[in-house]
């Protein structure tokens, strides 16, 4: 014992040394950079898009640009002779690694990366070990490609099912999204890669998202948007945090002192460095005082702005030396730094393994009336145009330049299914013929035109109803960057989709036969008016480049279906509160449009709905909605018991016992509410507090589950005080399958107490009409 802990304390003190060297040695090159110098460490070197590219003006005896080191990545920074700083290399995005899979000068090798699954999928295995292990891959990935900073994970709030990049985002709750982050982020940085957290913060929306001024309360601030960021800092320290592109009441959160110095660093205790968004805020010089260190991708006005700045005396060059501290601290981390020349060869065929198995895990179980699992002897009719075009991920910078991509008709085909070939061969046919008729994209972001869905005469179906045992149709749903999702055909079906359900649903059914929908969708859509007309719904979400493989596992009974729901599905757009005000409004309706298609005009978005997001919205007014938050069935039963809450100072302890009582082998999510006093100020009616994902039980398999929590993560934040607040009462704790059925509580009596003071930051100065309960 008391070797061990002289070898840890030798370790601690190794690191202590270890991080003081490295500081003493950033501190001497400060001390010998040139101005010059140091404010091409503040900015990138530009980006080679329409509209924005521009030689460098930096001067070239010094500092060298090198924008074409890793083709297609999204940035890189300046590289300095003197000092032998090489350029940093920065890439998207949260699915993949996204580089130029071709190179001119290798002919004959390629640099695909790996599609992983979108984040919404991977939240909604609710397993942070996954997400680690998928970190690892990307970090593994990207440090054979050369690159040094992936630019995600993104972990904004899933605010409205009408969110343009809702499918990069994790959840509607902080704690799974915090939680999910600090794993991906803990993986990836394990190889030695640096993460970035984004978009940093309340960048809930695409429409005029360069321009849109979010305007919230202090409250649903801390408690929504900002606490999924502090998990995530707090229980991974990402090498970067990205600021978004909006205003935080008032002001660019890349320009907030309040937000990147005063709650990021010294609430929070983050070390890493702040980089904008690309093209991000206005005042450079403001963007520097604020503690945003790095302007990406960065622009001659920016460096001319920043060099007058300190020449004239506005702008004090300690204020450069502390951002390029902050950098260079993470920057000496890096492959690139440390000489290291990467293969350009990662293991592809591994990171696959890691994709297919990622996607299985995420896929959700919506409906099951003994449809699913498929025996093997069945002869499926595949109908939906994404059975054949089937969607990895989403479009702009999460989207990944990938090898290749497994369809939902190839899923079943690999696994050794039968499938109408000739129905599937009309599809072919009609796709080709209408994806003619679609123009090519002009920009790489821009969203994706899907082809519309085929409709079947009555007679055609009735003939494919005889000569099939099954019936399956892919609904499909795009999004990307710059704009938000729609009502209508989007959000709910188009009418060619209702009528292609009802009429597979009367055909199929009239034979006695079952009729099972995929959704290979990005986010939520309308599941009410239909779901009934069929026997089970399969959420696989956009799963990537192994998603027919993954669907195919599970419709096969391969694989039990584990995942659980990470948003709420809603009856209708309108039981959403924030759509009252989402995506905003413009501000003058009258003014011009921007000259760039890139940018937005000024508007504003009001949080009216306050803390009631998702499952809390639907709790405490007694809404009811077409699929809970965190459900999600499997192919066999779970069974609850024996609950012990126990509590040690501020520790709590929750333990239960999960037993598989069905018959074939799964794992359970189970989820640990919180329902706190009434107090002084209202409450949602429930807040998830923990979550855990079983290991495979098999039939009559038991396993303990164990919850721990503090009592500082059971308050609420009040801001007539400025602080985080425990409320005197009882305190029940709640073991739930999902945020609808509770299977046990036990309940602790707690005193009053003020967990953290904070300073007033980032107030409203517009009065908000919050929805309240009372």
């Amino acid at each position: 014992m008391k070797h061990a802990i002289l070898m840890l304390f030798v370790v601690f003190v190794s690191q202590i040394n270890a991080q003081t060297n490295t500081d003493e040695k950033i501190n001497q090159i400060i001390d010998k950079l040139s101005l010059e110098e140091k404010v091409y460490l503040t900015v990138g070197t530009g980006m080679n898009i329409p509209g924005f590219s521009e030689k460098s003006n930096a001067p070239q005896s010094v500092i060298g640009s090198t924008q074409d080191k890793i083709p297609g990545a999204a940035g890189t920074s300046y590289t300095n002779k003197r000092f032998d700083f090489p350029a940093v290399v920065l890439a998207d995005g949260p699915a993949g690694i996204r580089i130029s899979p071709k190179r001119k000068e290798y002919p004959n090798q390629t640099f695909y990366g790996t599609a992983f699954p979108i984040g919404t999928s991977i939240s909604s295995s609710w397993n942070v070990e996954l997400a680690k292990e998928v970190g690892e891959a990307f970090g593994r990935e990207a440090k054979d490609y050369g690159v040094d900073f992936l630019l995600g994970p993104a972990l904004n709030i899933q605010r409205n099912p009408l969110g343009g990049r809702n499918f990069e985002y994790y959840s509607e709750d902080p704690v799974l999204a915090g939680k999910i982050t600090a794993g991906f982020v803990n993986g990836i940085q394990s190889q030695g890669v640096g993460a970035t957290i984004k978009h940093f913060v309340a960048n809930n929306s695409e429409t005029n998202r360069t321009e849109v001024n979010t305007i919230v309360s202090e409250r649903a601030l801390r408690e929504i948007y900002l606490k999924g960021f502090e998990i995530a800092v707090k229980e991974s320290q990402p090498w970067s945090v990205m600021s978004s592109y909006n205003k935080v009441n008032g002001t660019y959160t890349s320009e907030s002192e309040d937000l990147l110095t005063k709650i990021l660093r010294d609430e929070w205790g983050f070390e890493g460095f702040v980089m904008t968004d690309w093209f991000g805020g206005k005042d450079a010089v403001a963007q520097m005082k604020a503690g945003n260190d790095v302007l990406m991708p960065g622009t001659n006005k920016q460096a001319e702005s920043i060099l007058m700045a300190v020449k004239n005396g506005t702008l004090n060059e300690s204020i450069l030396d502390r951002n390029i501290k902050y950098t260079l601290s993470q920057y000496f981390k890096t492959y690139s730094f440390n000489k290291y020349q990467p293969t350009g060869k990662p293991d592809l065929e591994a990171n696959k393994i890691v994709s297919r198995n990622a996607a299985t895990e995420g896929i959700i179980l919506l409906k099951n009336n003994e449809a699913l699992p498929i025996k093997k002897d069945a002869k499926i009719a595949l109908f939906g145009v994404t059975s054949l075009e089937t969607i990895a991920g989403g479009t702009g910078s999460g989207d990944v330049n990938k090898a290749y991509m497994v369809s939902v008709t190839e899923g079943l085909k690999n696994a050794g299914f039968t499938i109408d070939e000739k129905l599937n061969a009309d599809y072919k046919a009609f796709i080709t013929e209408e994806k003619a008729k679609i123009p090519p994209k002009k920009m790489f972001f821009e969203k994706d035109i899907l082809v519309s869905e085929k409709l079947w005469s009555n007679d055609t179906l009735q003939h494919i109803a005889d000569t099939n045992d099954i019936a399956i149709l892919t609904l499909g749903r795009t999004s990307g960057e710059f704009q938000d999702r729609g009502l209508d055909g989007d959000f709910n079906l188009t009418s060619n989709e209702v009528t292609l359900i009802n009429t597979i649903s009367s055909a199929f059914h009239s034979k006695g036969k079952k009729f099972v929908i995929i959704l290979n969708i990005g986010g939520v859509i309308e599941t009410q008016s239909w779901k009934n007309a069929v026997d089970a719904i399969l959420l696989p979400w956009q799963s990537g480049q192994e998603s027919g493989n993954a669907i195919a596992d599970v419709i096969s009974g391969n694989v039990n279906p584990s995942g659980k729901l990470p948003v709420t599905f809603p009856i209708a757009l309108s039981d959403i509160p924030s759509s009252k005000n989402f995506p905003g409004k413009v501000i003058d309706p009258n003014a011009p449009g921007p000259t760039n298609p890139l940018m937005g005009v000024p508007s504003e978005e009001i949080y009216e709905e306050g803390i009631y997001i998702g499952y809390r919205y639907f709790d405490a007014f007694h809404v009811e909605s077409s699929y809970p938050f965190g459900f999600g069935l499997s192919y066999t039963n779970f069974e609850y018991t024996d609950l012990i809450l126990t509590q040690e100072g501020d520790d709590i302890h929750v333990e239960c016992t999960i037993k598989n009582t069905g018959k074939s082998a799964g794992k359970e999510i189970v989820q640990l509410y919180v329902k706190s006093p009434l107090g002084t100020i209202e409450k949602p009616e429930k807040e998830l507090k923990g979550f855990a994902k079983t290991q495979l039980l098999n039939a009559g398999e038991s396993q303990k589950v164990v919850f721990k929590t503090t009592i500082n993560n059971l308050g609420y934040y009040d801001t007539a005080s400025n602080s985080w607040k425990l409320d005197a009462g009882n305190y029940a704790f709640l073991v739930a399958s999902d945020s609808k059925t509770i299977k046990l509580s036990k309940t602790i009596s707690l005193d009053s107490k003020i967990i953290e003071k904070t300073e007033k930051l980032l107030s409203p100065t517009v009065e908000i009409n919050e929805l309240s309960k009372n």
